[in-house]
């Protein structure tokens, strides 16, 4: 008896500390987009340029999913949480030299690094979870800790307002006009504005890394798996869901990467500071007054209600996947986000911004429902599809950069069929699976 109490208490403990993980890749994961505008208008860059950070971000999980769980299998799970912390740590530190030199090129590898490492955890992280402790709680462990990841995309962007975008960036032009000492002077403030939040996390996470070396973690299902994909590859079901993955995810980082941008050709700026409970949102979590503030730092707060609508419809999600059929749950969802979407883009002010923001809730439940979808029926083979799944987050690659495109090129409007398209897809793949019944 006492040794299954200190098993459970090994495996609460386990689970405490692997919560914190999700929490954290889930803050820097959006807390990436908030650089976006700002690197934006410090390297003049495009709509589509400014889509390659993601490029270098979530291009990182199609490169390195399959390795990382080949890596995993030889040096199991404690150590690859070590390492991958490592790695996130190391792609942080990166952001310094880059700001220092304002070097575009190291700005991408230091995403690619750091998101090297988040690949690394999601691999090692989502199916530990699972295992600490009966099969039948495994759906609840892993639903808790994801709400705990969607907290931490929830409060990404108002650190990002208050850090990253609260200061005015400078055109080319009128950087010009400075003098060489005001010009040094401003280049050293642009250049803290993204080190300080960066190096401060690198710290956390090496402190993080250090906990997990010492913590002793229960050694369970540490065995090497197969590697052979041949056969889940043949699997219709797995490859349709593998599709819908990499929609779901371009969607919704390519709204959450130019949410920002958007709300500006909107001028929401003014409307929200002429508007009182607007007004009081933005001058709460900055703690300022809105007229030293900078127009993207304002409308940039708002983007935390997008990613706080993720959490809050998972919740609501998880409770209604019980109750109703989860594939016409998903099919719901689907159909509400391009709604909104479509919403948004025939309207402007106010209405335009929250039914965009609205779109966050609908993608709650999107991520876990078509994961169990893809894997249902796979049995031992569900290792593989896994691997095979998280490769397809480089949606969040390919997506963003063409949304970038298509801004460019015809404006936020025609970009939003894009996004209505995605979304379609995985109203499609909900509706092909009505008769599925899969326990989320």
């Amino acid at each position: 008896m006492n040794t299954e109490n200190n098993t459970n208490k090994s495996y609460r403990t386990a689970f405490l500390f692997l919560t914190i993980l999700f929490f954290l890749w889930g803050f820097i994961t959006v807390l990436v987009d908030s650089l976006i505008p700002r690197l934006k208008e410090v390297f003049t860059l495009s709509y589509f340029q400014a889509g390659m950070v993601q490029f270098a971000f979530f291009g990182a999980f199609f490169l390195l999913s399959i390795p990382a769980g080949y890596i995993l299998s030889k040096i199991g799970y404690k150590k690859g949480i070590i390492l991958g912390l490592s790695t996130m740590a190391a792609g942080c530190l990166l952001f310094w030299p880059a700001a220092s030199y304002r070097v575009f090129w190291i700005f991408m590898l230091g995403y690619f690094v750091l998101a090297g490492g988040i690949t690394i955890l999601q691999v090692a992280a989502n199916p530990y979870v699972t295992i600490l402790g009966p099969e039948r709680s495994a759906s609840s462990r892993l639903n808790l800790s994801q709400a705990f990841n969607s907290l931490g995309t929830a409060i990404a962007p108002a650190i990002g307002a208050l850090f990253i975008l609260k200061d005015k960036v400078m055109t080319t032009a009128e950087i010009d006009a400075l003098s060489e000492a005001q010009q040094k002077a401003y280049y050293i403030a642009e250049a803290g504005a993204v080190q300080k939040p960066f190096v401060g996390i690198a710290i956390f996470i090496a402190v993080i890394a250090l906990v997990f070396a010492f913590v002793n973690l229960p050694k369970v299902g540490d065995t090497a798996a197969s590697n052979d994909y041949g056969r889940v590859l043949k699997n219709k079901n797995l490859m349709l869901g593998a599709i819908g993955l990499f929609f779901y995810v371009g969607a919704e980082v390519a709204l959450g990467s130019y949410m920002v941008n958007y709300f500006l050709t909107l001028e929401l700026s003014e409307i929200i500071k002429t508007t009182p409970y607007l007004r009081n949102i933005a001058q709460w979590i900055l703690d300022t007054g809105l007229e030293n503030a900078s127009s993207m730092a304002i409308v940039g707060v708002f983007v935390t209600f997008y990613w706080t609508g993720a959490m809050i419809g998972r919740f609501i999600g998880s409770y209604l996947t019980k109750i109703f059929n989860p594939a016409v749950v998903l099919c719901a969802f689907a159909a509400f986000a391009i709604i909104m979407v479509n919403i948004s883009n025939l309207s402007v002010g106010v209405i335009a911004m929250w039914t965009i923001i609205a779109v966050g809730l609908f993608n709650s439940i999107m991520f876990p429902t078509i994961f169990s979808l893809a894997l249902d029926g796979l049995g031992d083979d569900k290792p593989q599809g896994s691997g095979i799944l998280c490769t397809m987050i480089v949606g969040g690659a390919v997506l963003p950069p063409s949304f970038g495109f298509l801004t460019d090129r015809f404006g936020f409007s025609v970009a939003f069929v894009l996004v209505m398209l995605a979304y379609a897809y995985i109203f499609f793949y909900g509706f092909i699976n009505r008769k599925r019944q899969v326990e989320i």
